[in-house]
């Protein structure tokens, strides 16, 4: 009888530590991540600064917005639930949610609301966006939950634009931390960031929406600006994901390895060699003309990404609605190049600098343009620039330069080119009555029309040279799912991601 006993005990005693290791954290779903980004962004307060990187960090993950854009690039509700709009198009209803809150505790409401947009649309405000927001002329907050938005004009692109990271909506007494310690009503927060290295967020335990299921417990970006270096940490395991691989020559490798997912996706990232339209030759819209018939975008995207990227004849991708393809307009002919060189009185052609980021796209597209430069007697002095700090302190902010190149990222927006203050220096009131046309256009085939016409103002006047849209080269583990195929917006959304068994 008691070997029977003993038989039971070493039964049960085996059975519990079954249950126990199956239940033990390494069988458990892994609930960690981490992303390689190629560049670390300068603050993590979107609505402060316009570089790319601060989105990709806390859009979604941090902050919300009272909408936002989905993967189609469609707007969606986030903090607000439904809105209406009046028939004039003057007047934009918002219902918030209720239970929404910041991570600090403050609840979100319509006072909340109003501020964020007053601090984004105030004459002093620093927001990247500002000008979209200063068609709002007054707000209402008839209660908690009701946000009425007032408007001078019609603004056909206004939701739309408050879904961008620089409209997310801020705790009023948090915003002179948010550059460094950001507080936002998203799904995860701050745990660290060691600069230089890497930015730490863990999930918010008292996130608002539980309608929503966040996997993630802890999420680090990475930033790996090397192209090799990224290649070797996605080998090693060192990173689990990288949502734009810099490397498109290494791409094919993780296509045919089973360990990883390789996905082609789209973006919004326009490659434009930006001009100042206010110096001389560049001032003279033959030399545009014939630096643009100098360019063969199909070799330039061969030789910066192995054939990664589409041809774009003026600043606006094939996603956006009214595209047109403009590419033919200005083809590849070098002999048409000289003979506007000559026109415009340079038949010996010219030399000028070109301020080059220090990212792999922009250093690879210089090297590949000076020599397409080069075939028509132009020389082209490369002068490589860091990124972002003095880059945008010499040529975005201070005008110092005669050409440079970069990828602009904001979906949509070709109304840069109507800005005064904007780095181009391009001036065209045709072009500025055409957007403005468009902006106050609130019916949407309508207002694609007329982009349309936008579009062939600037692929005919050429203030920048239109090269070609990004690819979104995404690398990561097979067994991650959840991530973005494509980028309609810049971002590293992670709300919805998990790891499979």
């Amino acid at each position: 009888m008691s070997g029977l006993v003993d038989l039971a005990k070493r039964i049960a005693i085996a059975a519990a530590a079954a249950l126990a290791i199956a239940a033990s954290p390494a069988f458990a779903a892994k609930t960690s991540l981490v992303m390689g980004m190629a560049i670390e962004p300068p603050g993590l307060d979107p609505t402060l600064a316009a570089p790319v990187a601060i989105g990709q960090v806390v859009w979604q993950n941090v902050f919300q917005g009272l909408v936002r854009l989905g993967r189609d690039g469609k707007v969606q509700p986030q903090l607000a639930k439904s809105w209406t709009i009046a028939p004039d198009g003057l007047t934009y209803t918002f219902k918030l949610e209720t239970a929404a809150k910041f991570q600090n505790g403050v609840p979100f409401d319509s006072s909340v609301a109003k501020f964020s947009l007053d601090r984004a649309r105030a004459a002093d405000s620093v927001n990247p966006q500002k000008q979209f927001y200063t068609v709002i002329t007054s707000i209402d907050t008839p209660a908690p939950d009701t946000l009425v938005l007032h408007l001078d004009k019609p603004s056909g692109l206004l939701l739309y634009r408050l879904a961008w990271p620089a409209a997310v909506m801020v705790e009023p007494k948090s915003t002179p931390d948010n550059k460094t310690n950001p507080v936002g009503t998203g799904p995860f927060k701050l745990k660290n960031w060691v600069k230089g290295d890497r930015v730490e967020l863990t999930r918010d335990p008292d996130f608002w929406d539980k309608s929503k299921k966040i996997a993630l417990d802890n999420v680090t970006f990475r930033f790996i600006g090397d192209p090799q270096a990224q290649v070797a940490a996605l080998e090693s395991g060192d990173i689990d994901a990288v949502p734009g691989l810099l490397a498109a020559e290494l791409y094919s490798k993780f296509q045919n390895d089973p360990r990883f997912a390789a996905v082609v996706g789209n973006t919004e990232l326009k490659a434009v060699a930006g001009m100042n339209n206010t110096k001389k030759p560049f001032d003279d819209v033959r030399v545009r003309r014939a630096l643009m018939m100098a360019v063969d975008r199909n070799l330039l995207i061969k030789g910066v990404s192995n054939g990664y990227g589409t041809p774009i004849g003026s600043h606006y991708t094939p996603n956006d609605p009214g595209y047109v393809d403009l590419t033919g307009v200005l083809p590849y002919d070098p002999k048409k190049a000289k003979a506007l060189l000559a026109e415009a009185g340079y038949p010996n052609g010219f030399t000028f600098s070109f301020k080059t980021p220090q990212m792999a796209y922009a250093s690879r597209s210089a090297e590949v343009l000076q020599s397409m430069f080069a075939e028509i007697g132009v020389t082209m002095n490369i002068v490589p620039t860091e990124f972002p700090a003095k880059w945008i302190s010499e040529v975005f902010k201070g005008g110092d330069f005669d050409m440079t190149i970069v990828a602009h990222a904001e979906p949509m927006d070709i109304g840069i080119y109507a800005r005064d203050d904007y780095y181009f220096h391009y001036k065209n009131p045709k072009f500025n009555e055409t957007i403005a046309k468009a902006e106050a256009t609130i019916d949407d085939g309508e207002r694609a029309k007329i982009y349309g016409e936008a579009q062939k103002i600037l692929a005919d006047d050429v203030p920048a040279l239109f090269l070609y849209v990004l690819p979104r080269l995404g690398v990561w583990n097979a067994k991650l799912d959840g991530l973005w195929k494509n980028e309609p917006i810049p971002s590293a959304d992670i709300t919805e991601v998990h790891w499979n068994d």
